[in-house]
């Protein structure tokens, strides 16, 4: 099938391009049957030099042969008044293109949903920290009630035993730290002998 196409040319952000006759299988800038005319999109637009120039004679013989301009060359033809009768062109609308994919979509539905159960468990974790905040309160003020209804206990045996066991505690550590420096003297001497 021809096409009546763009063909890149000009340098790195200066583009220029050529209006040809080519395969539609054929690369973008690649073999052409003809060349019709060319695109300067870097001319002013109201400028004393046309951004467009066609060869409109060789065109509308291509055409009469069956190659379809593509959309934005179909402009061009259209604004040109020798072959305005030959192309009609119209401003395609595609309401749908700005919508995502089918597998976007099932990804943003998988999203909202494990947002959903996330803000759930949330949730149900808030209510029950709450109850269980109102069940230590209410265990906490039974203890206090009992503690004052209950009879009065000598503390002084607990009192003697509880010095007892901290000192106990106080000497385990000490007694480890001396059991962890006596190999390393050990060594340090050794190594002072050889």
């Amino acid at each position: 099938m021809l096409k009546i196409r763009l063909a890149r040319g000009g340098a790195k952000k200066r583009p220029y391009y050529y209006i040809v006759v080519a395969d539609s299988h054929s690369p973008r800038d690649g073999k052409f049957i003809e060349r019709v005319g060319s695109y300067n999109p870097m001319l002013p637009r109201d400028g004393e030099q046309p951004r467009v120039t066609l060869k409109a004679d060789r065109i509308a013989e291509w055409l009469g042969k069956g190659a379809q301009p593509t959309d934005r060359v179909a402009r061009f033809l259209s604004q040109n008044e020798e072959l305005a009768g030959k192309v009609k062109w119209t401003q395609s609308n595609n309401p749908n293109k700005a919508q995502p994919g089918k597998k976007a979509q099932e990804r943003a539905a998988e999203r909202a949903q494990r947002e959903a159960d996330r803000a759930e468990a949330e949730a149900a974790a808030k209510v029950e920290a709450a109850e269980a905040a109102v069940r230590a309160k209410e265990e906490a003020a039974a203890a206090a009630e009992a503690a004052k209804n209950a009879p009065a206990v000598e503390e002084a045996p607990a009192a003697e035993e509880a010095p007892a066991a901290e000192a106990a505690a106080e000497e385990a550590p000490a007694a480890e730290a001396a059991a962890e420096e006596a190999p390393a003297a050990e060594a340090g001497e050794e190594k002072t002998e050889a």
